[in-house]
């Protein structure tokens, strides 16, 4: 049986690749400021967009209504998480502007936040894959996964053709390609996925 559980860690997938060639184009200093949009577009409507409505609009929800909490516990470091990360994205948007405008010492400031970013989202999705989704699977029934898998296709079929599962992908396969980083994401994402970590606040 498809559950949401798998349909989010098939997300992760890519997700993660986004925040490796995030971490490559850092650490190579790169000036390149179209790449650098793309990947503030990816995370605004792939990986903050369609993706974390399926968690925050659906998954969670489902979760809190088998006794989860959003005010402690693993869904809300989760929810503290999703956050955190979009002050990321507003520190390299910032970045990204003042680097736009001739602003050479900005491309440090894009820098520090695409490592925070990638950091932060490797730990999370390590923390959903191996501990929270496990919680949620034991917690849904056959019904819920099935009243979840069908709200995530519409979450999905609403999402802007460019940034559809299909779209998206390919284009974070397009940076990883640029980057050189296509076969080290992949072992990365197995790397990352099996990390233990704790999952409570």
């Amino acid at each position: 049986m498809t559950t949401a559980s798998i349909n989010l860690m098939n997300d992760h997938v890519h997700i993660l690749r986004l925040t490796y060639v995030m971490q490559v184009m850092a650490q190579q200093k790169s000036k390149d400021v179209e790449h650098f949009k793309s990947v503030v577009s990816l995370i605004r409507n792939f990986a903050d967009g369609v993706h974390h409505i399926k968690e925050e609009k659906l998954y969670f929800p489902m979760m809190v209504t088998k006794g989860f909490s959003t005010e402690q516990g693993p869904v809300a470091v989760m929810l503290n998480d999703h956050e955190q990360g979009r002050m990321y994205v507003k520190g390299m948007v910032e970045g990204i502007s003042l680097a736009s405008k001739g602003l050479s010492t900005a491309f440090d400031d894009i820098y520090r936040h695409m490592f925070g970013y990638a950091e932060l989202l490797q730990g999370h999705i390590s923390k959903e894959n191996n501990i929270l989704f496990k919680m949620a699977d034991d917690a849904f029934d056959d019904k819920d996964q099935e009243i979840l898998v069908a709200e995530f296709a519409q979450a999905e079929e609403a999402t802007d053709s460019e940034f559809k599962f299909a779209s998206a992908t390919s284009k974070i396969a397009k940076l990883a390609a640029i980057y050189g980083v296509e076969q080290e994401s992949m072992d990365f994402a197995q790397m990352a996925s099996q990390q233990p970590m704790s999952c409570h606040g």
